[in-house]
């Protein structure tokens, strides 16, 4: 008694925790550690292994040679896309997209959320919900042919802007006009697949702190800041992380359905340049340097994201 007192004066000492060897948990729960081994072989056979192939983006390489490249050439591919103005286009067109993404998608699940969560009559939320749903399970092929439809000439968008005096607007021939037909289309179909996440927040919510913030006077704008927000904030912080952490990651199938010669220079983006450079013109070294270093870019957003978001709100991802 009187060492503990010379150690930590009058403070009981805490009981350490006792953690379970993890061979007697597996043994104990090894039906539940079972069903990662299918997720971990998909991660490792096609997220991986195919890290390995890397190291073509310095060596040169030849269909038909060494998987590995035949001969070492250093960063002369990472010099040619340094100096290619094509390729600073395409990454321009990404930041640009992607920032748009960021900045206008991100947030508009969180007010449909919100929006769904103030819904009182049950039947009419999952109806809602249903339909807002929809979108998300459409193939992208379905969608980029619906898009074409609706912006051509004679689509049902020119034919109202005729009916209202205005003249037809070639919208997939008009570089400009892209950034904001791609955005429209991914908030159609992302925004309602996007509440998903946030629905399931808001029912961790403890029902007593809306009913302490009524009794307070609190109206329902006041209970949504004071209460709904910060209970979600959690998960809007982590997704948030992850969406920084895509951010260079453009819809690549959406973009190579829509655009063509005359949309370049506000459509390509860097998956669409590599499709072209490395698939169609079989230059694959050089697309496997421009691909590391976008991976080295979104990989240094979400660390950065991650870090600021761990010491000025406390949520990181780890």
């Amino acid at each position: 008694m009187e060492e503990r007192r010379e150690r930590g004066g009058d403070k009981p000492a805490r009981p350490r925790k006792h953690r379970v060897p993890w061979r007697k948990a597996l043994r104990r729960d090894w039906q539940l550690y079972s069903l990662l081994v299918l997720p971990l072989v998909f991660l490792l056979i096609f997220r991986y292994l195919p890290m390995a192939g890397n190291v073509i983006a310095f060596r040169r390489f030849r269909p038909g040679g060494n998987m590995f490249g035949d001969e070492w050439v250093g960063f002369r591919y990472f010099e040619l896309f340094v100096n290619d103005p094509t390729f600073w286009r395409a990454f321009w067109n990404t930041f640009m997209l992607g920032g748009l993404s960021l900045v206008i998608v991100f947030p508009l699940p969180i007010i449909l959320a919100l929006m769904f969560n103030e819904l009182r009559s049950q039947r009419f939320k999952r109806i809602a919900q249903s339909i807002s749903y929809l979108p998300h399970f459409m193939s992208i092929v379905i969608v980029a042919g619906m898009v074409l439809q609706l912006t051509s000439l004679r689509g049902s968008i020119n034919q109202g802007l005729e009916l209202f005096g205005g003249s037809p607007i070639s919208f997939m021939q008009m570089p400009q006009w892209f950034p904001t037909v791609y955005i429209t289309s991914e908030i159609w179909q992302t925004v309602g697949w996007g509440t998903i996440l946030y629905l399931a927040a808001l029912t961790t919510i403890d029902p007593q702190l809306y009913e302490a913030a009524r009794i307070d006077g609190a109206s329902r704008w006041r209970q949504i800041w004071h209460v709904t927000l910060p209970g979600i904030r959690p998960t809007m912080v982590v997704l948030l992380i992850l969406n920084i952490g895509t951010f260079m990651a453009v819809g690549f199938e959406k973009i190579l359905l829509l655009y063509n010669p005359l949309l370049y220079p506000t459509a390509d983006v860097i998956a669409t340049y590599l499709y072209r450079v490395g698939i169609i013109s079989s230059n694959f070294s050089y697309a496997t340097a421009i691909g590391l270093f976008e991976a080295i870019i979104g990989l240094t957003l979400i660390l950065t994201a991650n870090a600021i978001s761990r010491r000025a709100v406390g949520t990181s991802l780890w």
